[in-house]
């Protein structure tokens, strides 16, 4: 009776006490999903942020110790001085170009005299690479072709109207057009084609703040990667979970995640992509992204 009650008590510690990653909504919640709905054994928890201010404060308040975040927003915050460091990148491919059936694209210059939607505001990822293959291109912005701003389901409305022929989206966006259209670029592959590096973006992963003992990164991150396993050997239970949470139809989510990389890798084996990826980024936008993370920035 006694060990019972003992095991009780540290089940009941455990679960008052246990870690919460913040994640925010969206498609990178699919890998977690498993997580929330008690299909890993563990008593990490999952907290939703739906705009990284909210993140950002738990983070700074000391409030949580882990949270799913953009590389991006991770670095810039490290350069103001909130002490996190990158453990692991997981999300690698979301971004690509969509075209209106009746447009053709076979190549950058196809864009000349074009509009070009995107629902990311300036210096947001994927508008930064965008401008920068442009101008590799030898095509000038603003002049040449023209980026405009919208929220993303605004776009796809846009698009399925036929008064948007090009469209710069992050999926599930770029699922939802294509009963109109067709994927003409992958982000990640013009990147890694242009950088000489693998066809893939360090997009999001896995931020703990500073102090946090290596046996409790170690439980969380482990908590993340058979998260990521359990979602990929049983996809079709996962995409019906996630739609009732995200209220996407689950053909769209199905669909989106054929062009979705999720796979978790240590910063010890992507540290070299994350840098040359910051690095470019300070280069292309150095207005939206002045510092370069220092090595403090990586978990060790």
């Amino acid at each position: 009776m006694k060990k019972v009650t003992i095991v009780v008590l540290l089940l009941t510690i455990s679960i008052l006490f246990g870690e919460t990653l913040l994640n925010p909504l969206g498609p990178a919640l699919i890998p977690v999903v498993p997580i929330m709905d008690g299909k890993i054994p563990t008593d990490v928890k999952i907290e939703i942020w739906k705009n990284p201010e909210e993140a950002v404060a738990k983070i700074v308040s000391k409030e949580v110790d882990f949270a799913v975040l953009p590389v991006t927003v991770g670095a810039n915050l490290y350069g103001k001085g909130v002490r996190i460091k990158l453990v692991g990148v997981h999300e690698w491919k979301v971004f690509y170009l969509v075209a209106s059936d009746d447009a053709t694209f076979d190549g950058w210059e196809s864009l000349r005299g074009q509009e070009v939607y995107t629902p990311h505001g300036r210096g947001q990822t994927v508008d930064v690479l965008m401008r920068y293959f442009l101008s590799k291109a030898g095509l000038t912005l603003d002049r040449d072709v023209k980026i405009l701003y919208a929220p993303p389901q605004e776009i796809v409305a846009l698009f399925k109207s036929g008064k948007v022929k090009y469209a710069a989206l992050p999926e599930p966006f770029v699922s939802m057009c294509l009963d109109r259209g067709k994927v003409v670029l992958d982000f990640q592959k013009e990147w890694g084609k242009e950088l000489g590096v693998p066809g893939r973006i360090p997009i999001a992963g896995l931020f703990v703040r500073e102090g946090v003992d290596k046996e409790t990164v170690e439980k969380v991150e482990k908590a993340l990667i058979d998260s990521i396993r359990w979602m990929k050997e049983n996809l079709d239970e996962t995409v019906q979970l996630s739609s009732e949470k995200l209220g996407i139809p689950a053909k769209i989510l199905k669909s989106s995640l054929e062009r979705i990389e999720f796979e978790y890798v240590p910063v010890e084996k992507c540290r070299e992509e994350v840098e040359t990826f910051l690095k470019k980024l300070n280069e292309l936008y150095p207005e939206g992204f002045e510092k370069i993370p220092d090595e403090g920035f990586y978990w060790k």
